[in-house]
């Protein structure tokens, strides 16, 4: 993964993009981008990951810490996805306030109200206003 661009503008899926959002969390772009690269290599989308153990995802997850609680997150997340209807991304478990914004930036084209999160406040000033 590039840099440059955030995660949300490398991934090739919704499914890939929560993945990055919980991935992201309580960590930066810099540590998350490698271990995206080796996620997605193992499992591309939810089905892949559902035949994972969770010794198998936390094994992936460990440079990033909190390995147990994000494998817990991500699972019930994938299981949940192919149900999911698109609309309200913290429907998702695992996904709030920030994995929302992201979502509706990147793919209902929606500047979200009330932006916190640093990164999604300047790719909106930088690209989109």
């Amino acid at each position: 993964m590039r840099d440059d661009l955030m995660v949300q503008q490398q991934v090739e899926n919704k499914w890939q993009h929560m993945v990055g959002v919980i991935c992201l969390n309580q960590v930066n772009r810099r540590q998350t981008k490698p271990v995206l690269t080796e996620f997605f290599k193992r499992w591309s989308n939810a089905e892949s990951l559902l035949y994972a153990t969770r010794d198998q995802i936390e094994d992936v997850l460990k440079p990033l810490g909190m390995q147990r609680v994000r494998a817990k997150r991500l699972y019930r997340m994938s299981e949940q996805f192919k149900d999911w209807d698109g609309e309200d991304a913290t429907q998702l478990y695992g996904i709030g306030k920030y994995g929302s914004d992201s979502y509706k930036l990147f793919y209902k084209n929606e500047i979200p109200e009330d932006v916190q999160d640093k990164e999604l406040k300047r790719y909106i000033a930088e690209e989109l206003l």
